[in-house]
């Protein structure tokens, strides 16, 4: 009789003991669902609060007699929304050297105003006309067609159309990661004319266009510190239209959500949009 009632009980013990594991695993899965739930939450809101700095970017861009228009030319501004401090920054995409317009020289001197060597800035500026331009000829200062993308053992020759991502830069013969990753900031392929407009440009592409980059610098500081209204709206209103805009959303935890956008004003002919999305990248990251 003891053993039939010694193993009933060992047989019990085993199956609370098998009950205690699957409450403990319930209760851990049900945890993680929690916490993951509110990472997404976390994510979700951040999000919503960085795009929302880009919205009111846009509209501050915005003529106001009650308050001076924001000027795209790379400062930062500050923003309190939603219990999250958020920075934007907007720079008008006229300010940047078009990679599809900017002849060899501009090309050129802009990558000798990052440091690199002439002769360097001078073959790789005529690699990037031969890589858009439609012909088979070399720049006469120098270029890549398929021939030399052969001898560098590419599989691949110049695409001969005009680039459709800056991504597409990085194949241009020559070109190496960390000159890219410099220039990328600079360049764009949204803005309607060859030459960067001075009211907007960084210092390497002011240098790039002959212009006195320290000076001019220095003034926009210096209207920045007064509140050059007067010139802000008068820069403003002969602007682009379409826009590099970074908003960075922290909330109380320290979080941090960017936003990283190029945008048009105007719907693109659809219904209930105020601007046209051309570029989007958005994420979280702690800080």
């Amino acid at each position: 009789m003891k053993r039939p009632r010694g193993a009933a009980l060992v047989l019990v013990l085993w199956l609370i003991a098998l009950m205690t594991a699957l409450v403990g695993a319930f209760a851990l899965s049900a945890r993680v669902e929690h916490l993951q739930q509110r990472v997404l939450g976390d994510d979700a809101r951040g999000q919503e609060r960085a795009r929302a700095g880009l919205e009111y970017a846009l509209l501050r861009l915005q003529p106001d007699p009650q308050r001076p228009p924001w000027q795209a030319d790379g400062r930062a501004y500050r923003w309190q929304f939603d219990e999250a401090r958020i920075e934007i920054r907007v720079l008008d995409e006229n300010g940047k050297i078009n990679l599809n317009l900017a002849d060899a020289a501009l090309l050129s001197a802009f990558m000798q105003a990052l440091g690199e060597p002439a002769e360097t800035a001078r073959q790789l500026a005529g690699a990037i006309i031969d890589w858009r331009d439609e012909d088979s000829l070399l720049q006469p200062g120098g270029g890549a067609e398929a021939p030399e993308y052969a001898a560098a053992g590419l599989p691949y020759g110049p695409r001969n159309k005009r680039f459709e991502t800056l991504g597409e830069l990085q194949r241009v013969l020559g070109m190496r990661g960390s000159l890219y990753a410099v220039m990328l900031p600079h360049l764009t392929l949204y803005s309607r004319q060859a030459r960067p407009d001075p009211r907007f440009a960084s210092g390497p592409v002011l240098t790039a266009m002959g212009l006195d980059a320290e000076q001019l610098l220095a003034q926009r500081a210096q209207q920045e510190r007064d509140g050059d209204n007067a010139a802000g709206a008068s820069a403003l209103a002969s602007s682009s239209g379409t826009y590099s805009i970074e908003s960075r959303a922290t909330d109380g935890s320290g979080r941090l959500s960017v936003l990283q956008a190029v945008v048009r004003n105007g719907s693109g002919g659809v219904p209930g949009r105020t601007y046209t999305v051309l570029r989007w990248e958005q994420g979280m990251a702690a800080r």
